[in-house]
């Protein structure tokens, strides 16, 4: 009776902004503004986050993504955005990081499988 909806548009996120790129579980936070008066005003700190080009080695394309410094830095550390992407957990990755995961996992197998046939001598049915 209902159209059925996807899990990830139920599920409550803290800080909606993170999911949408790779933020490294960085959230907004809150707290106090304390002049010399000690007169405390609430008020927000929001990650350091950047629009930035990735080159992708798996893919073989530049992906543009929102990410944060302390990711990026990650990124660096991995050595390129895939090995990133397939090493870290799901909960840090967020949406948009789940979603790239997936499509460089599904590139990955299509390009072994196709030099794997290679290599035994099987043709590869391609659909067109």
């Amino acid at each position: 009776m209902f159209p059925s909806i996807p899990l990830f548009a139920v599920v409550s996120a803290p800080f909606k902004r993170s999911q949408l790129g790779l933020f490294q579980g960085k959230m907004k936070q809150f707290g106090n503004s304390v002049p010399n008066s000690k007169h405390k005003t609430r008020r927000s700190w929001l990650p350091n986050v950047h629009s930035q080009r990735l080159f992708s080695d798996t893919l073989q394309r530049f992906i543009k993504i929102k990410v944060t410094a302390r990711a990026l830095k990650t990124i660096k550390k991995h050595g390129n955005i895939d090995s990133y992407l397939l090493n870290m957990k799901p909960d840090l990755l967020g949406w948009e990081g789940m979603r790239l995961r997936v499509l460089v996992r599904e590139t990955q197998a299509a390009t072994t499988g196709g030099m794997q046939a290679a290599a035994t001598g099987e043709t590869v049915a391609t659909v067109s």
